[in-house]
């Protein structure tokens, strides 16, 4: 039910505050936007985000076709999501948006107050990074 609470919140959001939409970028960014600022403030207040990191740490059982396999994918996620969760709020917020929200990085950019290219050479540089501290790591 929260996943239908934010979505109508975004919107009831947006409507209020259209005036507000200057167009400087798309109005899917703004929306966007807008849902990103609820989801953190939604998080802050439930104290939610240990939650959050465990249920993007799960994988779908018919997915896994031995233990070991399990086990394998489960130490791999949680040390990613380490080497993430390690990172400065503005890196984190790229590399999560890139992954998990796949917006191209001049919506990106937008949502970070930075430039399509900081955008897309943080990015590149952070997943070289993770790259090589896993291969620490593993």
């Amino acid at each position: 039910m929260t996943a239908q609470d934010l979505c109508h919140d975004t919107f009831y959001e947006a409507c209020k505050n259209i005036g507000s939409f200057n167009g400087y970028s798309t109005l899917s960014t703004w929306v966007f936007k807008i849902a990103t600022n609820l989801l953190k403030k939604y998080y802050r207040k439930n104290k939610y985000e240990q939650s959050l990191m465990q249920k993007l740490a799960e994988i779908p059982q018919s997915e896994i076709h031995s233990l070991e396999e399990l086990a394998e994918i489960n130490e791999d996620t949680k040390i990613l999501l380490h080497h993430i969760s390690k990172l400065d709020d503005v890196s984190r917020e790229i590399i999560l948006l890139r992954i998990y929200g796949e917006l191209s990085f001049a919506d990106i950019g937008i949502l970070i107050g930075k430039s399509e290219n900081y955008a897309r050479v943080t990015f590149h540089r952070l997943k070289l990074k993770i790259q090589k501290l896993m291969e620490v790591d593993l």
